[in-house]
């Protein structure tokens, strides 16, 4: 799970750094990708808290427990790890990978209208995807209403290939779903 960040550049927001993790500098890592140990493959991470942006190296960083810990390049001490705490850990887009032919990164999803057909067989705006979730049995799109669609209900559709979600088309713009409007 990765959310794009406006900037200079395009950047996508893989975690967070949530704590610090003993006194020699390390910071403990929660990571939005999937599997989690994927953060640790970018060695130059961009910093972001509220607008202030700082771009650090990542020497050392391994699994520890059911989380991750990270160094910093220079970051020795307890102390200055601490002011790392809160940051939005992020990368320039280019630096992803590209996906395989039936894979699609989360931040490609986010904006796109959300079309179902009605009883009729008509295409009907449902509204469009704000974000995913994880769910733990599958992920969900959120879709809230916008401009044009058929109510101001937000609404949460399985991510359900072939039997939910129908069409998926970043280029034009939509998703096509199997969806009753009135859920």
């Amino acid at each position: 799970m990765t959310t794009a960040v406006e900037g200079a550049e395009k950047r996508i927001t893989l975690g967070h750094i949530s704590a610090v993790y003993g006194v020699k500098g390390w910071l403990k890592i929660h990571s939005n990708t999937s599997p989690m140990e994927n953060i640790l493959s970018y060695p130059r991470w961009i910093l972001n808290r509220n607008g202030d942006v700082k771009t650090v190296e990542i020497d050392q960083a391994r699994q520890h427990g059911k989380g991750l810990v990270a160094h910093i390049v220079g970051c020795d001490d307890r102390e200055i790890a601490r002011s790392y705490c809160g940051y939005e850990i992020t990368v320039n887009l280019d630096e992803l990978p590209e996906p395989e032919d039936d894979e699609i990164y989360w931040h490609q999803l986010e904006s796109l209208d959300v079309f179902s057909r009605n009883a009729e067989g008509d295409n009907i705006l449902l509204g469009k995807v704000s974000h995913l979730m994880e769910t733990g049995a599958n992920d969900v799109l959120v879709i809230r209403p916008s401009k044009g669609s058929i109510d101001r209900k937000e609404r949460l559709v399985p991510w359900l290939v072939g039997t939910v979600v129908l069409d998926v088309n970043p280029e034009k713009g939509f998703i096509r779903v199997d969806w009753d409007p009135e859920f």
